[in-house]
């Protein structure tokens, strides 16, 4: 997993991105705002065509909640034909960390993501966040809601978002109790 997080992200109270690299093995986090390549980012050789990046896009991408949790899109938003063999073909997800405007920065910035497999989440619950933080959209999740979503559903094991998604559950909860913001 590589998270490409916007520089000005890194700094939230409530940021995420950390704990994917505490608790998935290999993840590695970048901070930056642009860089020249798949293997610039991630520091060795890799194929783009081989890796999935998460980026929701337009709401007209998107997938109705409840139905799978992750959809492979081509370049119109449009569900893959072959969902399973493109799902099953990464060997890697990328992750934009950062707020929506700030998400959409690095999509832009980073053309060599149009290389790498679109692919948008439909959620079937609300992000841990609740109230702390508000989302532009209904369906929004957390860097780390985001991936474990992912990882929970390309390695087929549910339960995985429950175990990855503890600590932000956790936090949330001391934050309200405490009355901190995001």
């Amino acid at each position: 997993m590589l998270v490409l997080r916007h520089p000005q992200e890194k700094d939230r109270v409530l940021g995420t991105a950390r704990m994917i690299e505490l608790q998935v093995p290999g993840s590695r986090i970048v901070t930056g705002l642009s860089w020249r390549n798949l293997k610039a980012a991630l520091g060795r050789d890799a194929n783009p065509h081989e890796w999935g990046v998460l980026y929701q896009g337009p709401k007209t991408d998107r997938p109705q909640r409840g139905a799978t949790p992750v959809v492979a899109v081509d370049r119109k938003g449009k569900p893959d034909e072959h969902q399973e063999a493109a799902l099953e073909a990464l060997k890697g997800v990328i992750v934009i960390d950062g707020t929506w405007s700030q998400a959409k920065t690095l999509w832009w910035r980073n053309p060599w993501l149009l290389k790498c497999r679109r692919l948008v989440l439909a959620p079937s619950r609300p992000s841990a966040y609740g109230r702390l933080r508000r989302e532009p959209r209904r369906d929004s999740l957390s860097t780390l809601e985001a991936a474990a979503l992912a990882l929970s559903a390309l390695e087929n094991d549910p339960a995985l978002y429950d175990r990855l998604t503890a600590p932000l559950r956790l936090l949330v909860e001391k934050a309200e109790a405490s009355g901190a913001d995001g």
